[in-house]
């Protein structure tokens, strides 16, 4: 996909953070955007700033959860629309736990979100896609996808399957000569709300503290929303199999292709100090 100048992509999360970068940047390229979130004063806001500049805009309140609820809102965007070339399966939430600590309800909520929700947007868009001619699947994992990290055992579970599942789908395109391809993205730190939301166990100790571990993610974060979307649609026009967002993505991906006890040395030190 060279260009998205006529295109329709539906994005999830599109309340804050990347979704919302995506959402202004592709309404600046003449793309219709079909948005969707929980959070609905944050979808609102994110729908004024792309009024006027893309060339239709919807919103719907959607937890990616829900399976049917995403089926449903697929067909709505096609049925408005007229079609879809992109989805963005972007929603996202995190969770700071043990996995002797973890309950399963917060295990449940994580992954739901996070693994589920993105194979319930392929799978409720793929269709449409593939009928339109031309599209791309774009799906948001992390660096967490490329290591795992103490506390974050369901977090690394969700983002690991992301990428293997996607690349799965990237290769049965490929073979099944579909006009459509997918891209796995693995950001680095953010500057987005998702500590700020996210449910911290006890078993993290002091660092359980939500205000004290926004700060420090904000603190460490080196991308702005806005260059993490401008660099994954260079990747989408470039036909990316996967991209990894910002400096510290980078050197995390370099990371992971050393001898695991190299690096999980480390890690397991740095866990240490931060839970003790």
């Amino acid at each position: 996909m060279k260009d998205f100048d006529g295109k329709v992509a539906a994005i999830t999360g599109a309340g804050s953070g990347i979704g919302r970068a995506l959402a202004v940047n592709l309404s600046g390229r003449g793309c219709a955007v079909a948005l969707s979130d929980v959070d609905e004063a944050g979808l609102a806001e994110t729908e004024k700033l792309c009024l006027g500049r893309a060339p239709r805009v919807t919103t719907d309140v959607v937890d990616v959860a829900d399976r049917a609820a995403m089926h449903v809102w697929a067909d709505s965007v096609v049925s408005t629309h007229g079609k879809a070339n992109l989805v963005f399966n972007n929603a996202g939430v995190a969770l700071g736990a043990t996995v002797e600590a973890m309950s399963w309800e917060d295990m449940d909520w994580l992954m739901n979100i996070n693994f589920w929700g993105v194979v319930h947007g392929t799978k409720a868009f793929l269709p449409h896609l593939i009928a339109s001619g031309e599209g791309h699947v774009v799906n948001i994992s992390s660096v967490f996808g490329l290591i795992s990290v103490p506390t974050q055992s369901a977090y690394n579970a969700a983002k690991f399957g992301v990428r293997g599942f996607t690349d799965a789908l990237y290769m049965e395109l490929k073979v099944a000569k579909h006009p459509v391809s997918a891209t796995t993205v693995h950001p680095g730190g953010i500057r987005t709300n998702i500590v700020k939301n996210a449910r911290l166990d006890e078993s993290l100790g002091g660092a359980a503290d939500k205000d004290a571990a926004h700060g420090r993610f904000q603190s460490i974060s080196m991308t702005t929303p806005d260059k993490a979307a401008s660099t994954i649609l260079k990747a989408v026009r470039r036909g990316r199999r996967r991209v990894t967002v910002g400096p510290d993505a980078k050197a995390i991906d370099l990371m992971s292709r050393l001898p695991a006890p190299l690096y999980q040395k480390v890690l397991v030190l740095g866990a240490r100090r931060e839970l003790a």
